[in-house]
Parts: C-alpha cells; structure tokens; sequence
C-alpha cells in the first residue's frame, strides 16, 4: 500500500485529504505543520507528501527544502496543495523541490487523478 504524508495545519484539509486518499486505497499519515511533517520523514517512507504552503513553524516551501536533503527523499513527489496560486509563489515552490501545484478548495477527482499519475 503506498503511503502518502499530509501537511496541513487546517485539520478539516486534512481530514479531507485523508477521507479521499483512504477510500481509494492510500495509507495516510497526517501532519499538523512543516516541522511536524519533516519529523515524520525521518521514522517512516512515503510515496508522496502533499503540504499546504501558509502553516506556523515551518512553512511548506522550507519544509520541502530540508525534506530534498533527508535521505531518500530527493526524488519522493511532492504536491503544494494551497490556496495561493500566484507565480511568485509557485515559482519558490519549484525551485524548494515541489513536483505539483494544486489550489484550493480541491476536487477530490483532480487530486486523486494527480496523485496516480505521480505514485505508480
């Protein structure tokens, strides 16, 4: 079962995304910040994180930033799932390490189709 880590400090995001994520077949581990996500990589192996970008102690983009230097992980997808969608912003995300960019309110569809064609 591939296992998704999700970075959120809005827990009804999260419940979302693991509602979703569940019910097509996912295991997924939640997080309540980029701090908090970043210690997860470190006592588990994901198949993909999806992190919100705006969250207290570590933001998505810094978070995905040491995540790229925690072994095995320079590779793992990561998806930006936000409610910015400004160039600048995306543009950082990219340059931190972000694979996919989703904004805010999410279809649960686009998320999942998003996810399968980045989890094989």
């Amino acid at each position: 079962m591939k296992r998704i880590l999700a970075v959120d400090d809005s827990a009804s995001v999260r419940q979302m995304v693991n509602f979703t994520l569940c019910k097509a077949g996912y295991d997924v581990v939640e997080a309540v910040d980029g701090k908090d996500g970043l210690g997860k990589t470190g006592v588990g192996k994901f198949d993909l994180i999806i992190t919100d970008l705006n969250m207290p102690n570590m933001d998505g983009i810094q978070m995905i930033s040491a995540v790229r230097k925690v072994p095995g992980y320079a590779f793992i997808p990561i998806l930006m799932l936000t409610t910015e969608s400004q160039a600048e912003k995306k543009d950082a995300g990219k340059k931190a390490g972000a694979t996919g960019w989703i904004v805010k309110p999410f279809n649960a569809e686009q998320l999942l189709s998003v996810i399968q064609k980045l989890v094989k």
